[in-house]
């Protein structure tokens, strides 16, 4: 439980922010492209994060890099309860998420040093069960914090959850890293990187599992835009819409975690290539026939994040397999480049915006699409 608490790091940073948005470019008289700044230089800070933690934990051990990281997070968090602009808050955002990126890194290195294979899946989407309970709860904490305390309430639940963390990693969290351990010298880490990035059984799963994140940081980044200020749901009732969407991944985690021992991890990743493909498709071709309702984005959303469940945790596992010696670089390569992407398609489409849910349905297409063609051409064709 410990394991997915930290995977659910980042969508906490994500989740619990998005419905102060509006509030907080209201608040400081800022554009919405400033606010939309703070969720983009927070997958930016977390990408960065990302690439560092991993090596360090393979040089240092799991546990020492978890401590650094959450204790970073709990500072700037912290100093951006202060902030008076939404420039400020924004580089505050960016510091918090080059700390609480550890999280997701040394997670995922954990699973690694104790599992493997379809033994590694079923571990992931174990953990995937409890990570989607952040992303239920905390749109919906945060909308509460909102209301009681404004923007600045949810960065102080952050700081909180930071310290909470690191109390709990100081006590309780013992070390899984290998005893011999990697150099850190720039010369190393260069090779080390190369080395995961030219091999294509990293490469292959994790193409499809890019493709998938499209949708799901589509839909953080630029649902309580469409939704609230297009449609014109209250943001109570966003948090609520975006808890449903979270049903899916967690229906996607539970039938992953049954299925994957007996049915293998190549046709769980060929069930969630398909589901991601009716979901981005389907929302794609009702927003751009002109159907401007909340349960165009929800019901399409809903489905691909199920599909998400699928696609993540058995190309995460069949990503970090080749590696038992460097999991902390690979993982570190993983979701380095997934938050690149992130603060890619939030940058993207808080340009794009302009009131409909078209851009935000195309960016889904694209990435179901993309993982459909992908699991069929470059991971089935492999096996």
């Amino acid at each position: 439980m410990f394991l997915g608490v930290l995977i659910a790091l980042t969508p906490l940073g994500t989740d619990a922010w998005v419905p102060a948005l509006p509030a907080l470019a209201e608040s400081l008289g800022a554009p919405v492209s400033a606010a939309q700044l703070t969720v983009t230089l927070w997958f930016v800070g977390v990408a960065f994060g990302q690439l560092g933690w991993g090596p360090l934990s393979d040089r240092f051990g799991r546990r020492p890099a978890l401590l650094g990281g959450l204790a970073l997070a709990c500072i700037a968090t912290s100093a951006g309860v202060l902030a008076v602009s939404a420039e400020q808050v924004a580089v505050a955002r960016f510091v918090q998420g080059l700390g609480m990126s550890c999280g997701p890194v040394v997670a995922r290195s954990v699973v690694r040093d104790l599992y493997s294979h379809e033994e590694a899946a079923r571990m992931l989407s174990s953990m995937t069960l409890v990570f989607s309970i952040v992303p239920i709860a905390a749109p919906l904490a945060g909308g509460l914090l909102l209301g009681v305390g404004g923007w600045r309430a949810v960065l102080a639940l952050f700081a909180a959850v930071s310290l909470l963390l690191l109390i709990g990693t100081a006590a309780a969290l013992r070390e899984t890293a290998p005893a011999a351990r990697a150099s850190i010298h720039p010369g190393s880490l260069a090779r080390g990187f190369a080395a995961v990035i030219s091999d294509r059984r990293f490469l292959a799963p994790f193409a499809v599992m890019i493709c998938g994140q499209l949708g799901i940081f589509a839909f953080v980044a630029n649902s309580a835009f469409v939704l609230v200020k297009g449609m014109g749901v209250t943001p109570a009732a966003y948090s609520v819409l975006f808890a449903l969407v979270m049903l899916g991944q967690i229906a996607g985690a539970w039938l992953n975690r049954r299925s994957v021992m007996r049915l293998g991890m190549a046709r769980m990743l060929r069930t969630g290539a398909a589901l991601v493909l009716a979901g981005g498709v389907g929302g794609a071709a009702l927003a751009w026939s002109g159907v401007s309702h909340w349960a165009a984005v929800i019901v399409p959303f809903a489905i691909f994040l199920c599909g998400t469940s699928f696609i993540t945790p058995n190309a995460t596992a069949a990503a970090l397999t080749p590696f038992p010696h460097a999991a902390g670089t690979a993982s570190s390569v993983l979701g380095a480049t997934m938050f690149a992407v992130g603060a890619t398609v939030s940058a993207v489409l808080g340009a794009l915006y302009d009131g409909s849910a078209r851009p935000l349905m195309a960016c889904a297409a694209l990435g179901g699409i993309g993982a459909f063609v992908l699991e069929m051409r470059i991971l089935r064709g492999k096996a």
